[in-house]
């Protein structure tokens, strides 16, 4: 069995998808698909800008989800449909990927939608208000912990379960600058502050919930062609409805990957493709469950090697 994932922020890179564009025209039709919704184009920016620019949350989010539908519709040129896997899942904004590619999301939507929601998270909190830690060799009780110690009311909680080895915790800065003290007292071997701009996924971004219900609630939505390993629940969703409340719940609610990761291995899962920029997902797979094979498909040859595979 196999599943298909979705990078989050963090993966974008300048020039991310130029090759799969280049190697196939409906890759290419993905990216013009993307900048006709926006209004703009995106593809430049994401082939020969300024990293700094595709950094911009409002401008990373729909620019790695064009990149991974891109690598989708590559696939699909060379025979391998979203079909080919048991589950979709996404890390944060690949969860959208995610959805685009089973069918549930038009392209056009999720790239407006993904924009509403880079732009909302970024401004539900001043710059400099909020910040976002990495706590690397605690498990996410042992990161919960530290979090609740830290708050001293202020906002501190534990946004991403990455693996069993890293967790990141998010909210007002000075707790969460607290934190890294907190953590490296408790065992941690690293606690980083991670170079972002806003605290995501913590109650400090219910703002841009807010904003998120009202942009979703216009949209339409499908039932997944395969079901979504949904971030909050750590368990599959197949209805549009509960979708759209899920996507709502995301802004705020832990990124629960590590009981996702397992979950997919729990059903019978042995191989997981990340379809995107990047190699973060593949790592993190790898360290939930050794015995999954996590493969990045992100390069026309990437996508050869694994068409050849599947359509032996």
């Amino acid at each position: 069995m196999r599943a298909f994932v979705f990078p989050g922020q963090g993966a974008q890179t300048i020039g991310m998808g130029q090759a799969l564009a280049a190697a196939y025209p409906a890759a290419k039709a993905v990216f013009d698909e993307v900048d006709e919704a926006l209004g703009e184009k995106l593809s430049s920016l994401i082939w020969d800008g300024d990293i700094a620019d595709l950094t911009l949350t409002q401008n990373a989010q729909p620019a790695l989800m064009a990149t991974s539908l891109a690598a989708m519709r590559a696939l699909e040129s060379e025979g391998v449909t979203i079909t080919a896997a048991s589950f979709v899942a996404g890390h944060s904004l690949g969860e959208y990927s995610a959805l685009a590619a089973a069918g549930a999301l038009s392209i056009a939507d999720t790239a407006r939608l993904l924009r509403i929601r880079g732009r909302a998270m970024q401004e539900a909190v001043p710059v400099g208000i909020g910040a976002m830690a990495a706590l690397l060799g605690l498990d996410f009780a042992q990161a919960q912990a530290v979090a609740t110690e830290a708050a001293q009311g202020d906002v501190c909680e534990a946004a991403n379960d990455n693996d069993p080895g890293q967790v990141v915790v998010s909210g007002h800065k000075a707790a969460v600058e607290r934190a890294l003290d907190i953590a490296k007292a408790a065992g941690a071997k690293r606690a980083i502050l991670l170079p972002v701009s806003a605290p995501f996924h913590c109650t400090l971004m219910a703002p841009a919930a807010a904003v998120m219900q009202e942009a979703l609630a216009n949209v339409t939505i499908n039932a997944p062609a395969v079901p979504l390993v949904a971030n909050v629940l750590a368990d599959v969703a197949r209805d549009p409805g509960e979708i759209r409340k899920l996507l709502v719940a995301q802004v705020t609610g832990s990124v629960r990957w590590r009981e996702s990761v397992a979950f997919m291995a729990a059903q019978g899962v042995t191989d997981v493709y990340e379809v995107g920029a990047g190699k973060a997902l593949s790592g993190m797979v790898k360290r939930i469950n050794r015995d999954l094979n996590a493969t990045a498909i992100g390069t026309p040859e990437d996508v050869a090697a694994m068409a050849a595979a599947l359509n032996e």
